[in-house]
C-alpha cells in the first residue's frame, strides 16, 4: 500500500519500466491549468504552464510577458482598456 501522502487522486500514477523488468508506479504532481485572462478568461499565450517550484528556476522574462498586465491581461484586453482610459480623460 502506498504511503499517506501517495493516496490521493491529485497525484498522477505513471507506471515506469525498471532495467531489470519490473514495473513500479511512479507518482508525479498534475500541471496547473492553463493561465486565464482576468478580464474575458481568454487563454494567455507566453506563459508557460509550470508548477510553482518549476516555475521560479525560469528567469523573469520566460515567466510571463513583458509588457504592462503581462500574464494577467490578454492583448486584446489591454488594447480596449487602455482606449477606454484615454477616451475617458
Amino acid at each position: 500500500m502506498p504511503r499517506p501522502g501517495l493516496r490521493t487522486r491529485s497525484k498522477k500514477r505513471v507506471a515506469v519500466r525498471l532495467p531489470g523488468g519490473d514495473t513500479v508506479i511512479h507518482y508525479k504532481r498534475e500541471k496547473p491549468g492553463i493561465a486565464k485572462c482576468a478580464n474575458c478568461g481568454a487563454p494567455l499565450g507566453g506563459v508557460p504552464r509550470l508548477l510553482p517550484h518549476e516555475l521560479r528556476k525560469l528567469p523573469k522574462s520566460s515567466r510571463r510577458p513583458n509588457r504592462p498586465y503581462g500574464g494577467y491581461l490578454c492583448p486584446t484586453c489591454l488594447r480596449l482598456g487602455i482606449q477606454r482610459a484615454l477616451i475617458g480623460q
